[in-house]
């Protein structure tokens, strides 16, 4: 949906301020806040019950009009329709009393209709409260043509001195002093229908254009994330963020309080294989009562690493607890299932050589040298309250110890890291033999700032031999990356990791991008991750990074005939996430499975740079859960307002997971694929979980092979031999199966075979099926082609 726009109005010897209130200057009403679920104050809303609990607002001696029962409904088979108005201000009215409270939000929608064909072809109509005495204000509004519905949508705060002893809710059209001199204008009948009064629960659906197509800054625009350490596996990075949207807490103005990090307990997990098409796999819950690690607090500021211990591959994120110390969890996978295997915080002010001079036992850096060795950098702040230019510019606040080989102790005493005008942030990576250990400057405790020294609140380096240093401000080389404020406007804290995919270096920062395109330009300390080339001096010195909204280049092009979750995005708008029951379809039973929900009408989402190859698409498939009746998913290429190449009616039963396809014809090549939503406004339409493409069968590639088996003895010992000779023009990998064994034949050229004889150990076996699947890349993409060949029994007696 779009960002809604909101203002105020008031009637007569209205005075209060009406948060949220909505003036229709259009045929339909201005959409209002999006808000959670929350019981209806009003009574009979629907007018399914007749007029229960519905009368003529009497609020004046002069009101007066008749109330009855129509079958011209919205929805349902009732409506209320008023007739016979002697003011303005005569329609259908609800004693809410003891209902509302004085210094909440309430939202307020209705259904409103009138027919006239003298009256003016659109009308404007309010929703009003009166308190009592004259006490009137109007909380709601719009102008709606002539013969249609039109919707009011908004919210209302009612101030915290206002007394509700009186409180009642009624329908009207704009005041006038003498409307029975032109009755069709100002006294005409209308009906209502639907009416609700809920308590405000905001959303946290973002509704802004947070990410333009063809950005790739910030990563992510449905929601927040800091403090984002990379982690590298099996050709996927992931992200792991501090969860800033769990602080967000947007009025009814749209505009969150300030974020104090101090209910955050979970991290936001990403991950993409091109960089710009980004999987949201959730949050981990970290700490609290419902966390992994339950003896914490908070969950900031995480990094990840991943070893082999005992034989298993383990994957252990750690994360600070505030500034009191910092923890580790462990996984089965990047994305879990995740528990604790300590008990209590790995960091804390007991840690050897982790005490003086460290304001703040956060921040957790894990780096894994060649050897297997791993080693931890933690710490930060550092101000002393002495205002000396020492204490500004070598606080010596952070440290980096050995951690044990099980990589979830410690061994040995930390050791003191003495980076000029250190704060926090720290990060240690390794290129080409040398260590580099990156972090955030501080912001100046009161001393005198060291001109040689990094900017504040910068990103600066040091460069060493060793993972543990020395790291003197002899090895500082100097900046990697400006304050977020120098490219956005916005500063703030500044944090970062380094990771190598594709042969290339990149670098993660976060920036206030999104919380700013919120609000049209404020923000209020919620940051989004952010990408960047790293690039080195022929010296190994770093090239400074610049902030920008571009962001990096997609590395590869997005294969689609494959299921593809559907909370893989590249750009979209007006959408959130949610965590189901079960696993992922894509990345297994283990892994969270996600939906893209709070689908509303005109909300999209997009896949960047789809490759459908040479012989094209022939149809998609959504799997989705139908919420309301009328819904539809129209595919795009290229852009959201591109012509529609497929439509999906979401026509299944309601509330229950279905596989919905359209065909798709002509649709080849690489493309920018959009997916816009459509159907009824005012309610949400549908979630999906997946999509997947079919290829056109006339045309998929395949690895062509010519594939035999067959049983043979060789003394008393039956044997199965499998050939697969290679037809295809290029080379393939090709895996030879029975149930006797496995072989895996690497690069087998055009024309030549892989083969293997399988000792079945038995001398006599049963007919059976050998299985054959070959590898290989056909016009720049991975195919890969399975076959089966039959083989006889044997007797080998």
């Amino acid at each position: 949906m779009l960002k809604r726009v909101r203002r105020t109005t008031r009637r007569r010897v209205a005075a209060m301020a009406v948060a949220g209130a909505l003036l229709g200057a259009a045929v339909a009403a201005t959409a209002g806040p999006v808000q959670a679920a929350a019981p209806n104050i009003i009574v009979n809303g629907g007018f399914e019950d007749g007029l229960g609990s519905w009368f003529v607002n009497n609020g004046n001696a002069t009101d007066g009009a008749t109330l009855s029962a129509t079958t011209d409904a919205y929805t349902g088979s009732s409506a209320v329709l008023v007739t016979g108005r002697k003011t303005t201000g005569s329609g259908p009215m609800q004693d809410l009393s003891g209902k509302v409270q004085a210094g909440k939000t309430y939202a307020i929608t209705a259904r409103v209709k009138y027919e006239n064909p003298n009256s003016p072809a659109t009308k404007q109509f309010f929703a009003t409260m009166h308190y009592g005495g004259s006490t009137y204000t109007n909380v709601g509004t719009v102008t709606v043509a002539r013969g249609q519905w039109g919707l009011i949508q908004g919210t209302f705060t009612i101030p915290a001195g206002q007394s509700v002893s009186t409180a009642r809710l009624f329908f009207e059209t704009p005041w006038t002093s003498n409307p029975a001199s032109a009755p069709d204008t100002h006294l005409m009948d209308f009906k209502v229908d639907d009416v609700s009064v809920t308590e405000f629960v905001p959303s946290t659906t973002i509704e802004a254009l947070g990410k333009n197509p063809g950005e790739g800054n910030p990563l992510i625009s449905h929601k927040f994330g800091a403090d984002g350490n990379a982690f590298v596996h099996d050709g996927r990075v992931y992200i792991y963020m501090t969860n800033d949207t769990q602080e967000y807490k947007p009025g009814p103005t749209g505009v969150s309080s300030t974020n104090t990090y101090a209910s955050i307990n979970t991290i936001t997990v990403i991950s993409s294989d091109d960089l710009m098409n980004w999987v949201d796999h959730g949050e981990i819950p970290v700490a609290g009562p419902n966390g992994v690690a339950r003896y914490a607090n908070n969950s900031w500021a995480p990094a990840m690493e991943s070893k082999v211990v005992d034989g298993k591959e383990k994957f252990f994120l750690y994360f600070a607890n505030n500034g009191g110390g910092s923890g580790v969890i462990v996984g089965d996978s990047p994305v879990g299932p995740w528990h604790d295997e300590r008990g209590n915080l790995l960091i804390t002010s007991a840690t050897p050589g982790a005490s003086n001079g460290i304001n703040w036992l956060f921040d957790p850096g894990v780096f894994i040298d060649d050897d297997g060795q791993g080693y931890l950098v933690f710490g930060g702040g550092g101000d002393d309250g002495t205002r000396s230019a020492e204490n500004t510019n070598h606080p010596k606040s952070t440290r980096v110890i050995r951690l044990g080989d099980d990589m979830i102790s410690t061994k040995g005493s930390a050791e003191v890291i003495d980076a000029p005008l250190v704060f926090e942030a720290g990060h240690l990576f390794k290129r080409d033999g040398k260590y580099y250990y990156s972090y955030s400057s501080n912001f100046g405790f009161g001393g005198p700032i060291d001109p040689n020294g990094p900017p504040t609140g910068a990103i600066a380096y040091l460069m060493a031999d060793s993972p543990m240093g020395p790291w003197t401000p002899e090895t500082y080389k100097g900046i990697i990356f400006k304050n977020p404020g120098t490219y956005f406007g916005a500063g703030g804290n500044n944090h970062q990791s380094v990771f190598k995919l594709d042969g290339q270096y990149y670098f993660t920062y976060h920036a206030q991008t999104l919380n700013s395109r919120i609000t049209g330009g404020a923000t209020q300390g919620f940051r989004s991750p952010h990408l960047a080339k790293l690039d080195f001096n022929p010296d190994g010195t770093i090239k400074e990074v610049k902030g920008d909204y571009k962001g990096v280049e997609q590395i590869h092009n997005l294969d689609p005939y494959r299921v593809i979750e559907a909370e893989t995005i590249a750009w979209q708008q007006g959408i959130a996430t949610k965590k189901i029951d079960g696993g992922s379809e894509e990345f297994g039973a283990q892994a969270p499975n996600l939906v893209v929900h709070d689908i509303d009408n005109g909300d999209w989402t997009s896949l960047a740079k789809v490759d459908f190859g040479t012989g094209g698409a022939a149809g998609v498939t959504a799997k989705v859960r139908p919420l309301v009746v009328g819904g539809k998913i129209e595919v795009r290429l290229d852009g959201r307002t591109s012509p529609v190449v497929a439509t999906i009616p979401v026509d299944a039963p309601l509330g229950e997971w279905t596989k919905l396809t359209a065909k798709l014809d002509g649709v080849k090549g690489v493309h920018d694929v959009y997916f816009t939503y459509a159907g009824p406004d005012g309610a949400d339409l549908f979630e999906v979980d997946s999509w997947s493409f079919d290829a056109n069968p006339s045309s998929s590639p395949e690895v062509k092979l010519t594939v035999t088996s067959s049983s043979r003895c060789i003394g008393s010992s039956a044997y199965v031999a499998v050939t697969a000779v290679n037809d295809s023009g290029v080379p393939a990998t090709i895996t030879l199966t029975t149930p006797y064994g496995s072989k895996t034949v690497a690069d087998v050229a055009p024309g030549k075979q892989a083969y293997q004889s399988f000792n079945t150990r038995a001398a006599q076996i049963d007919a059976g099926t050998a299985t054959v699947k070959a590898t290989a890349t056909i016009d720049g993409k991975q195919v890969t082609s399975t076959y089966d060949a039959t083989y006889t029994a044997a007797s080998c007696r």
